[in-house]
């Protein structure tokens, strides 16, 4: 039994240089809430095996990382963090003469957040390091060619950032849709979406397209990878999960609008509100409307952050980088070939994700 604590106060500071990410102005809203978030990972396996999971590192005056505990059987782990991103990684290593488990589990604080973008601004600017990652293309997310083009149709005639983010925010939510059979989040490659002209998809797709053109005329943007962790106290069914949340994970995306810090937008689940409240709603439908004006600007956390990584390379894995890491991956070798497990069927990679509200 191999059985470790991970303290996010003590991770900041050892191994990895992480840039920095800014703080919004007018940021939260409410009180705090705390879960514990549990991954428990048991692999139908007779040979050695890898699995990496996704720890949160995302600590903001929105989320608290408290600590991070978790165990093994039959193998060793530890909990490393993506030079670029800071992207938190549990690597656990099995030699193949037991069934690998692992079982972590994270206690976070949230709260919910709202960002007044009709108050006075203040004089907060980006980090320019911070900038520039905000602003780089990714594998997925290329920010020339048809992306480019889109977003300066969409923008023309826009002065500010504010009205640029807005505007792309907006067409997302009146051209896109979500798209019920693809598979877990999506993709979230933005230049085939554009090229075909097939707009369906779900957060990892929509919400990564907002990303891209954003950074494509110059508005600093990210993805914010993570899970679903309650259900939502706004009325919106189709915007929680509590329990078991194996599948429940969810891409959000921020802007950052000088003056005002990190600002969050979801247009993603105003499109899974059309899809899935009530049996579909009409965009002109007033439950729709009040999610589209909530989220250009506010989230409801009852979501956990895990990281904002692209490009992610998982420790030892040869089968090279993953688009983005919200997700449970593992690798079995058997006769030296490495096959990795299909980490959007949680029933035969066998991965189950719980969470549950401490109160009092």
């Amino acid at each position: 039994m191999d059985r470790r604590t991970f303290l996010k106060t003590t991770a900041i500071a050892s191994a990895v240089s992480v840039v920095p990410f800014g703080r919004a102005a007018f940021a939260t809203e409410g009180p705090w809430r705390t879960f514990d978030v549990t991954t428990r990972v048991e692999l139908n396996s007779t040979g050695a095996a890898s699995i990496w999971l996704p720890i949160p590192t995302v600590n903001t005056d929105y989320q608290k990382v408290m600590e991070t505990t978790f165990k093994t059987d039959g193998g060793k782990a530890q909990i490393v963090q993506d030079t670029t991103y800071g992207a938190g990684i549990l690597v656990a290593e099995f030699t193949g003469s037991d069934k690998p488990v692992v079982e972590v589990t994270t206690r976070i604080m949230t709260r919910d957040r709202l960002v007044d973008l009709n108050a006075a601004p203040n004089n907060e600017q980006l980090d320019p390091a911070e900038r520039k990652l905000a602003l780089a293309p990714t594998d997925l997310l290329p920010t020339d060619g048809i992306v480019l083009k889109t977003a300066k149709e969409i923008t023309k005639g826009a002065k500010t950032d504010v009205a640029k983010s807005q505007a792309i925010y907006d067409w997302i939510v009146d051209n896109t849709r979500r798209d019920a059979k693809v598979r877990g989040c999506g993709v979230g490659d933005i230049k085939s979406m554009l090229e075909s002209n097939n707009l369906g998809g779900k957060c990892g797709d929509l919400n990564a397209l907002f990303v891209g053109l954003a950074r494509s005329v110059g508005v600093p943007a990210r993805d914010v990878y993570g899970v679903r962790v309650a259900d939502s106290k706004l009325g919106y069914k189709s915007l929680g999960k509590a329990g078991d949340i194996t599948k429940a994970q969810h891409c959000r995306a921020e802007v950052y609008l000088a003056g005002y810090g990190w600002v969050p937008v979801d247009p993603a689940d105003v499109r899974k509100v059309v899809l899935e409240e009530d049996g579909g709603l009409p965009l002109t439908d007033a439950k729709v409307e009040a999610a589209r004006k909530r989220l250009f600007g506010s989230w409801e956390m009852n979501w956990m952050a895990y990281n904002y990584a692209h490009d992610v390379q998982l420790p030892g894995d040869k089968k090279g980088k993953i688009g983005f890491f919200m997700y449970p991956n593992a690798m079995i070798i058997e006769d030296g070939n490495a096959t990795r497990v299909d980490s959007l069927d949680p029933d035969n990679f066998k991965y189950k994700i719980t969470s549950l509200e401490i109160t009092g």
